[in-house]
């Protein structure tokens, strides 16, 4: 990796400015390779030093990555005026300053939400050219019907006109009110719209994998984890959807049942 300043450095990886460092510098809180630094222009090699802030490591990576379970409340942005953002959920430690979600689920939804730094995998993932694949489990108001699997497999046409591209559903042996949807688009509002155009209601809405992604069963809502670059990978693996709901269907359904 090309030598790069101590301040930079630490900058794009953290959510401090350069005039905090040099401060945290001058208090003696960072080190290289054990040792205290006190000047901040110090050129170094990411991948061969050990550098710390007040006593935590920063990693080399130059772009950080999250995977966050959202719970229900929370907006999806940057910004306070929205209201509660899902940044909140992230701790300190692991947020950068150009941090943001990679894509929208909405207040009340919950589930699989990517935060990173990354701007233009965002725009890879986001992009219409790639059509990620998202797959959601979702209550309903009413009894799953197996017409709904035609119907979403041949370009459901929702209540405005607008056409959605082929989506995949399928209902759940354990509930009758609980289904999976797979879609390689994401409109607004896009499943909601799509069962009220069957006739029926989403009542719960949470989505459970990224591409090949999956919200792992160990992570509770408001929980977040880091990837690594291999992991963020998957999210251009679109899984087979057949097999997903098999192997995931118990696993997650016990998130909406009771709700």
């Amino acid at each position: 990796m090309t030598p790069i300043r101590l301040d930079k450095f630490i900058s794009e990886r953290t959510e401090y400015s350069r005039s905090q460092i040099k401060q945290l510098a001058v208090r003696k809180m960072i080190t290289v390779d054990g040792q205290v630094i006190k000047s901040t222009d110090l050129k170094i090699d990411p991948e061969t030093v050990k550098v710390t802030v007040s006593g935590k490591e920063i990693r080399a990576e130059r772009y950080r990555y999250i995977l966050l379970n959202k719970p229900s409340g929370y907006v999806c942005s940057t910004s306070e005026h929205d209201g509660e953002t899902v940044m909140n959920l992230v701790p300190p430690e692991m947020r950068t300053k150009g941090m943001f979600p990679a894509g929208r689920l909405d207040k009340d939804s919950l589930g699989a939400l990517l935060l990173t730094d990354d701007g233009e995998l965002a725009h890879r993932m986001l992009s219409p050219r790639h059509h990620i694949s998202k797959i959601y489990i979702v209550k309903l108001d009413r009894p799953f019907q197996n017409k709904y699997i035609d119907l979403f497999r041949n370009s459901l046409q929702l209540a405005d006109g607008e056409v959605c591209m082929p989506a995949c559903v399928r209902g759940c042996e354990i509930s009758e009110k609980l289904a999976f949807v797979q879609l390689f688009e994401g409109k607004y509002h896009q499943i909601k719209r799509m069962f009220s155009a069957v006739g029926n209601h989403v009542e719960v809405l949470m989505r459970v994998s990224l591409g090949s992604l999956i919200l792992p069963e160990k992570l509770g809502f408001g929980e977040c984890m880091e990837l690594l670059h291999k992991d963020v990978e998957n999210l251009f693996v679109a899984p087979d959807f057949d097999d997903f709901c098999r192997r995931f269907f118990g696993v997650f359904s016990a998130n909406l049942i009771n709700k």
